[in-house]
């Protein structure tokens, strides 16, 4: 495999975040678009959660892992660290996977 398409792809993505970034700078936003891009990062993550979680290829499979991510969900809610979030998450799909 040569190097040169993924120099390619690399630069070209690169080339692609400094154009945005440029002409993010250039673009007036104000009210209600300021607010829509701001809540764009957190709807994408919530959606990246759910796919990997209950996605199966084509279909749905519920699963240990949808436990985890329950478990870890209620304990961010409640307030505890992120590192308390991500073990307890880990440990309860651990321990389902065990069981069955």
């Amino acid at each position: 495999m040569s190097w040169w398409p993924i120099l390619a792809l690399a630069a070209g993505a690169y080339a692609f975040k400094v154009s945005g970034v440029q002409a993010g700078a250039r673009l007036p936003m104000g009210g209600r678009w300021v607010v829509v891009v701001q809540l764009l990062p957190a709807a994408l993550l919530a959606g990246l959660i759910v796919v990997q979680t209950i996605g199966q290829g084509a279909g749905i499979s519920l699963d240990t892992r949808l436990a985890g991510v329950g478990a870890g969900g209620l304990a961010a809610w409640r307030g505890a660290p992120f590192l308390v979030v991500i073990t307890l998450a880990a440990l309860v799909t651990a321990a389902l996977r065990a069981l069955s």
